[in-house]
Parts: structure tokens; sequence; C-alpha cells
């Protein structure tokens, strides 16, 4: 698991930014809410890696607690972090989450029928205890082979412990005729607002 040092902060505003550093506050179930603030370089490399999705070992003082990154907030010029939440989830008890699709591979219908892939879903929400959240969900687009291959959301390699919660008739990826991009593309996208 990856690790992140903070420091606790009293300062609270404009007094309590420092160049280097991103502001936190850490709150959960159990936890009292806490004013923190991390090292910026190693909080992008960690976020980087871990997502919102993955646990992270997050180091005060002498306590290590297992937290999941929520909200990060960045600064709308420059986009560097400045703010970011640690929520400290249960153990023992399953949470929803959003987690990222990532296409792997290549399509040979993209390839041999020179045909353009289409992600249409780009996450997905899941449902498991916090330990065996996965940071990401890979796909290989290497079944589709043809214009009427599709991969649907059924067709994800998760473990056991994960529950999907989307709808498993749903289209992740595609290949469609370069002619029909502009088609797909004009098509609005459908959501579920009862969601």
């Amino acid at each position: 698991m990856l690790s992140l040092k903070a420091d606790a902060r009293k300062e609270k505003g404009k007094k309590a930014r420092i160049q280097g550093a991103v502001l936190a506050v850490l709150y959960g179930p159990k936890v009292k809410p806490l004013s923190l603030r991390v090292q910026k370089k190693e909080f992008e490399k960690v976020f980087q890696e871990a997502g919102e999705s993955s646990l992270v070992t997050l180091e005060f003082g002498t306590d290590k607690t297992p937290v999941l990154i929520r909200e990060v907030q960045r600064h709308p010029l420059s986009g560097d972090p400045i703010h970011a939440d640690f929520y400290q989830p249960r153990l023992d008890q399953k949470i929803k989450i959003m987690v990222p699709l990532v296409l792997a591979g290549e399509a040979p219908a993209q390839k041999d029928l020179e045909g353009t892939l289409i992600q249409n879903i780009h996450e997905v929400e899941v449902e498991a205890l916090p330990q065996e959240l996965p940071h990401e969900i890979v796909i290989n687009v290497a079944s589709l082979v043809t214009f009427e291959d599709r991969i649907l959301v059924k067709d994800l390699q998760v473990s056991s412990l994960v529950h999907v919660l989307h709808p498993a008739d749903a289209v992740i990826a595609q290949v469609v005729p370069a002619e029909k991009v502009e088609e797909e593309l004009a098509k609005p996208v459908e959501e579920n607002v009862q969601d």
C-alpha cells in the first residue's frame, strides 16, 4: 500500500497555505475531523498511482491510518492541487465508489477494417470492502474483431469480492466504421437521472 506523510496544522484559511504544500482534512465515521498538510510533490505522485479508489496509508506523528483520497481541489490557473479530503472508511463495511475503466491492447476491427474505437463508459460504480477496491479496471479490446462486437459491463474481469453496480448490458466499447463516428458522436449522452 502506498503511504503519504502528513503534518497537523492549526492555521486556517490563507495563513495555512505554504509553498509546495497541499492542505487537507482527515475525516471518517470513527474520526474527529483533523486539519493536515502534505507535501505537494509526494501527494501528486501518490494520487496519480492510487486515484480515488485505492487505500493509501496516511502517516502523521506516530499514527498510520488507511484512507481514500477524496475531492481534490485544484488551482484554476496552474492546475496544481491545493486541497484534498482524506476519508478513513470502516474496513469492515462495504462502500460504493466510481472506478475508471482503461482500454488496453489493439482492436482487430480498428486495425483490419479501419474502424474507430469508441469508449462509451469511462468509469463504473462498484461496491466492495475498502481494501478490495480496484484502482482501475483494465479491459483488453482484442475481442473487437468486427463492427458488431461489443464489450459490455458484464464482460468486466473483476475480483469476486467486487460487485459492479452498473447495468450489465451497457456497452463500454465498440469499433464503428469511420463514417459512422460523426453520427455516434452527435448522439446525446444517455444518463440515468435517478442515479
